[in-house]
C-alpha cells in the first residue's frame, strides 16, 4: 500500500480546557478529493489551522509523506507542498489580478528579494501566472484591478493564487461562501478542473456542491470525527441526516 501524502494521527488542539480538535485520525493519499463537514464549532477550521501550521497540535503527529510537521512552520509546511485558501479573501485590491498572482508566485522563491533576474526565471514565473489564469478561469481579468471584479472572481483569484506554489496538498475553507449561484457554478468548475494528482480537502456548507466535488466524506462533531464514507454512503448515514441534512420523513 502506498504512503499517504498527509497523515493526522490522534491530532488533538486546545485552548485550555476546550478540546476544539481530539483524538482525529486522518489518511490523505495523492489525487484524493475529500470534503469535511461538520456544524459551526465543529472544528473544521481549526483542524485546517493544526495542519497549516496557524495553530500547533497540543497531542498526536501530523506527517507528509511520511514526514514528522507537528512542529514545522507554516513557511516549511508551505515549502513541503501545502496551500490553502481562507473563508475572507485577502487580496491587493489595488493590484490588477495579474500582479496579484505574480506576487504569489514569488513570494515561495529564493530569489524574491533579489533585484536582478535571470530571463528563465521571469519565463517560468510568467508560466505558472498563465496556468493559474487559465485554470480559474481568469484570463480575461487579469489586467482588471482586483477591486474592480467580482466577488465569485475574488474568491477564483485566491484560489488561483493558491496554486502558484505548485502543492500536492491544497485546504479549501469554504470556497463557495457568499458566490451567487451562477458563481458557485464556476467555482465548481474551477475545482473539478484541479490537477488529478494534486490532493484537496475541501469545508464547505453547501453539502450538495461539495458531495459533487468529492470521493470522500469526513463528518466532524465537536471535534471529533463521528462518520467518514463515500458521498453517497454519508447521503444514508441516520446520524449524519439528523445532525447535517435534516431529519429523514419518519424518523
Amino acid at each position: 500500500m502506498s504512503t499517504a501524502l498527509l497523515e493526522l494521527e490522534h491530532l488533538g488542539i486546545s485552548f485550555g480546557a476546550l478540546k476544539a480538535v481530539n483524538e482525529v485520525n486522518i489518511s490523505l493519499f495523492q489525487g484524493e478529493r475529500v470534503a469535511i463537514f461538520g456544524p459551526n464549532g465543529a472544528g473544521k477550521t481549526t483542524l485546517f489551522n493544526a495542519i497549516t501550521g496557524l495553530n500547533i497540535a497540543t497531542e498526536g503527529l501530523i506527517k507528509i509523506a511520511g514526514v514528522d510537521i507537528t512542529k514545522a512552520t507554516p513557511f516549511a509546511r508551505a515549502a513541503k507542498g501545502i496551500a490553502r485558501t481562507f473563508q475572507i479573501t485577502n487580496l491587493f485590491f489595488g493590484l490588477t489580478v495579474e500582479e496579484n498572482l505574480l506576487l504569489a508566485t514569488r513570494g515561495l522563491r529564493p530569489t524574491k528579494f533579489s533585484f536582478w533576474k535571470s530571463s528563465n526565471s521571469i519565463d517560468s514565473e510568467n508560466a505558472i501566472v498563465e496556468s493559474a489564469l487559465e485554470r480559474c478561469h481568469l484570463k480575461a481579468k487579469r489586467r482588471v484591478q482586483v477591486k474592480h471584479i467580482s466577488y465569485g472572481e475574488q474568491r477564483q483569484l485566491e484560489l488561483a493564487m493558491s496554486l502558484t506554489s505548485s502543492p500536492r496538498i491544497l485546504l479549501l475553507d469554504e470556497p463557495a461562501a457568499g458566490l451567487s449561484a451562477v458563481e458557485r457554478k464556476v467555482m465548481a468548475q474551477v475545482i473539478r478542473g484541479l490537477p488529478r494528482d494534486l490532493a484537496v480537502i475541501l469545508i464547505e456548507h453547501d453539502i450538495e456542491l461539495a458531495l459533487s466535488l468529492v470521493d470522500r466524506v469526513i463528518c466532524m462533531y465537536q471535534g471529533q470525527i463521528f462518520a467518514e464514507g463515500t458521498p453517497e454512503e454519508i447521503r444514508n448515514n441516520p446520524k449524519v441526516q439528523d445532525i447535517y441534512l435534516g431529519r429523514r420523513t419518519g424518523a
